[in-house]
């Protein structure tokens, strides 16, 4: 279950935030060239237990954790401020068109 977040939160607040909850384990740099490569090796490292993404909008990378999070309470969104799916590219889609400001990804 993916959470897409559109209500604006600084990425560097966002990265902090998750950081004291959960473990950073790695953080996957890309290019316009290496990112769908780079993307496959992420979502590898997902299927991991308890392991979970953040891929945000204007950041060049997906970023992976372990641990657990609910990032609706630790935020305080609101229902319209996030989106819950299923559908995987819409995780990474509406980060790419603009559309949404961060993507927690969990297989």
């Amino acid at each position: 279950m993916n959470k897409i977040i559109t209500k604006w939160i600084e990425p560097y607040i966002l990265l902090e935030t998750l950081k004291k909850d959960c473990k950073l384990i790695k953080d996957f740099t890309f290019d316009g060239f290496s990112k769908d490569n780079i993307k496959q090796e992420f979502l590898k490292q997902l299927k991991k237990e308890n392991n979970f993404g953040l891929y945000m909008k204007n950041v060049n990378k997906f970023y992976l954790f372990n641990g657990a999070v609910d990032i609706a309470k630790l935020f305080e969104l609101k229902p319209a401020e996030y989106e819950i799916t299923t559908d995987m590219e819409k995780s990474f889609e509406t980060i790419d068109m603009g559309k949404a400001e961060a993507s927690l990804i969990k297989l």
